[in-house]
């Protein structure tokens, strides 16, 4: 029997059976599945309106179309069952305690600090550690996920708990989510004085959906207007009815700033824990875990903090995480102090691996370095194959006969390099959501950790994009690069200034009233003691001038270390002077401390900039 023609194409139809395919699979990966040729596919694309090639990678949209036009069932397998079926490969499992209930002993909560942005989840983290993260934070939010284990003591017995602080801000939804995944408990903050707001609803969404206890905080209890009862009331509408009105989730007021109620928070953890779950893991297995972040050091290269969910993690093992493998060459606890293994419930931060994990990959221990290459290459194959369908859009033949109308597609490129894996994820995932219509299109065309490349600045003048750098610089000749091909690269230390800076320009409104105009900048040579005045940083000064009283910023390896400082001296030899130009020697200081040999000292001033 002839089989059917499809515009004009002779092919075989299916009867409805399944067809597997990876995401991102091309017309070819089709055709091997159903024995056809690839270019008869191609022409069927073609009368259905669509412009594929035989190996490009195409969306789940497409795959669905052709399947239902052939009449097959197309499965997208999802990266969770490809990684599932990877591994069953390699004869390797994820996600098992191995061994009997012998072999399993007890290990600390994992918790997770929630709740909505500037509700001082940061600031009771701090007082439970005793130390200061919100001031190194940018505009006091915090953008990063944190993991730290502290030691308390309940009944007499000494007790371990991970800690594990995640942003409150809307744009970390990702964050959280993971956040929310790999934890045994929730802490759950909420301001006295403020109440339940929307991200305290959404965090508690994330708990409820991970199935997992809450434990409340009710914070700045010392504040005006603190109404602790009035918190326990709206929380009774979301189903966390406090022991007080007879429900059994635990209330306990706290004050991060004055340390009050801290003890009774810890011992709050503990009992949920003891009560409410059965925490054990065999230590005595290969590890498994979960990466938490991940940054790129310019001395230590990949650095990833990795939370160990069972076995232990020796220096010496081979591990392979998401897309990264390596030999782990040192671990690191949260304090940045060597130690040699990592039992369940650690978070240590690992070095050793050969390229940066994304926020969220699970990492395990295997028996070679052989095999951890092995693993991490098809993992690598299978998100580039992923990735170039999410940026090649879909082409129909109505859109071309339209954009040719217009003279050319509206369409903003961007570029995305960031400090460490989770922003970039969270911004990319911002920036994508924003809705502007169907007149302009955003499209992400790369994104990295680490230092703004000449690579990336390549890109950029290749394909007309815009670099985006949240808290890191150009590293070496890259902005000189991009300053001389006029590539566009807007820094933002805040993610929601970078939220509302693309979603003006999409829209056509960016009008800002001031810019930054770079001054000059000078590199480190030694670093001098001033007795009442602190380090002072004799320089040379590359480009530019140094003026004393402008603005100046920190920047080591291309990330910014410190920002919003000022010129307060700057001396030639023993005289005092207003500037200093290109190529000449003199001593800086900047009210900042950490300066190091070879650190980079940028000043700028902000110039208004007349409405257009």
């Amino acid at each position: 029997m002839q089989a059917p023609s499809i515009g004009g194409v002779q092919i075989p139809r299916g009867t409805g059976q399944v067809i597997r395919l990876s995401r991102g699979a091309s017309l070819s990966d089709f055709a091997d599945k159903i024995g056809v040729n690839p270019a008869s596919l191609v022409q069927v694309m073609f009368h259905l309106g669509e412009m594929v090639t035989a190996t490009q990678s195409v969306n789940d949209e497409t795959l669905q179309l052709l399947g239902a036009e052939l009449n097959y069932n197309i499965q997208v397998v999802s990266p969770e069952e490809e990684d599932r079926e990877l591994l069953e490969s390699f004869h390797l499992e994820f996600g098992e305690d191995e061994g009997s209930d012998d072999d399993l002993e007890a290990r600390p909560p994992v918790v997770t600090v929630m709740g909505h942005v500037d509700h001082g989840k940061t600031k009771l983290l701090d007082a439970i550690r005793h130390t200061n993260v919100v001031a190194k934070e940018a505009g006091g939010i915090t953008q990063h996920i944190g993991a730290y284990q502290v030691t308390t003591e309940v009944d007499g017995r000494e007790r371990k708990i991970t800690f594990i602080d995640t942003p409150g801000h809307e744009a970390f939804t990702a964050m959280r989510a993971r956040g929310a995944e790999t934890t045994d408990l929730v802490v759950l903050v909420v301001a006295a004085d403020d109440g339940v707001k929307p991200q305290t609803t959404e965090a508690l969404n994330h708990a409820q959906a991970a199935d997992v206890p809450v434990v409340v905080a009710v914070n700045k209890i010392d504040k005006e207007g603190a109404d602790p009862r009035r918190v326990r009331s709206q929380l009774t509408e979301y189903g966390l009815v406090a022991e007080e009105f007879g429900g059994t989730t635990l209330f306990v007021d706290v004050s991060a700033r004055e340390g009050y109620g801290i003890d009774d928070l810890l011992e709050a953890v503990v009992l949920t824990a003891d009560a409410e779950l059965d925490l054990r893991a065999n230590p005595q297995q290969d590890a498994q875990g979960v990466a938490i972040e991940a940054h790129l050091d310019r001395g230590r290269g990949p650095v990833a903090t990795v939370l160990v969910q069972r076995g232990t993690l020796h220096v010496g093992d081979s591990i392979v995480c998401g897309e990264a493998f390596g030999r782990v060459r040192a671990l690191l606890d949260e304090n940045g102090r060597p130690i040699e293994d990592a039992p369940p419930s650690r978070p240590a931060q690992v070095l050793g691996l050969t390229a940066v994990p994304d926020a969220g990959d699970s990492f395990l221990v295997v028996s070679d370095d052989r095999v951890a290459r092995q693993i991490a290459e098809r993992r690598e194959a299978r998100e580039r194959t992923a990735m170039f369908a999410q940026r090649r859009p879909r082409v129909t033949l109505e859109d071309l006969e339209s954009a040719l109308k217009r003279g050319e597609r509206q369409e903003l490129l961007l570029i995305i390099k960031g400090d460490v894996s989770g922003s970039v994820e969270a911004l990319e995932d911002a920036l994508l959501k924003i809705d502007v219509g169907e007149d302009v299109v955003l499209r992400v065309i790369g994104r990295g950790v680490g230092a703004i490349t000449q690579d990336d600045v390549n890109l950029a003048i290749a394909s007309s994009a815009v670099i985006v750098g949240f808290n890191v610089r150009p590293a070496g000749r890259a902005g000189e690069l991009a300053q001389r091909e006029g590539v566009d690269i807007r820094y933002y230390t805040v993610i929601y200034q970078a939220i509302e800076e693309v979603e003006a320009a999409l829209k056509g409104m960016l009008k800002p009233e001031f810019e930054e105009a770079q001054l000059g900048t000078a590199e480190v040579r030694e670093v001098f003691r001033v007795p009442r005045v602190g380090n002072v940083a004799g320089s040379i000064v590359r480009s530019g001038t140094i003026n004393r009283a402008s603005k100046a910023r920190l920047v080591r390896d291309g990330v910014v270390v410190a920002e919003s400082l000022t010129v307060e001296s700057l001396r030639r030899f023993k005289d005092d002077v207003t500037e200093v130009r290109d190529g000449y020697e003199c001593g800086v200081g900047v009210g900042y401390n950490d300066i190091k040999v070879g650190d980079v000292i940028e000043t700028y001033e902000m110039r208004e900039k007349p409405r257009s």
